[in-house]
């Protein structure tokens, strides 16, 4: 994720923006390059929100330890926490 690009959009839920919910997964899409920030908790595409990459490093600066995940991976972690999983993405997103 370029981190010198603080406007960039991101995918995200409003638990998370709205209702401070810890990311716990993030995805790092392989067609497109689009980053989503998810708290794990929703699959309702009525959660779904886009938000700037700066607003989502603000409220958690160990998001920046992904910034290396390579397109069609997705991580994730147990809490906030926890240490980050990586692995390619099962559905090749």
């Amino acid at each position: 994720m370029p981190l010198d690009d603080p406007d960039q959009t991101v995918f995200t839920t409003r638990r998370v923006t709205e209702l401070g919910y810890p990311v716990l997964v993030v995805s790092h899409d392989a067609d497109d390059g689009a980053w989503q920030f998810l708290c794990g908790t929703t699959n309702d595409p009525r959660d779904g929100v886009t938000a700037s990459l700066a607003s989502i490093l603000r409220d958690d600066r160990d998001l920046e330890a992904l910034a290396d995940l390579p397109r069609g991976w997705i991580a994730w972690r147990e809490d906030d926490s926890s240490e980050w999983m990586r692995e390619p993405h099962p559905g090749g997103n």
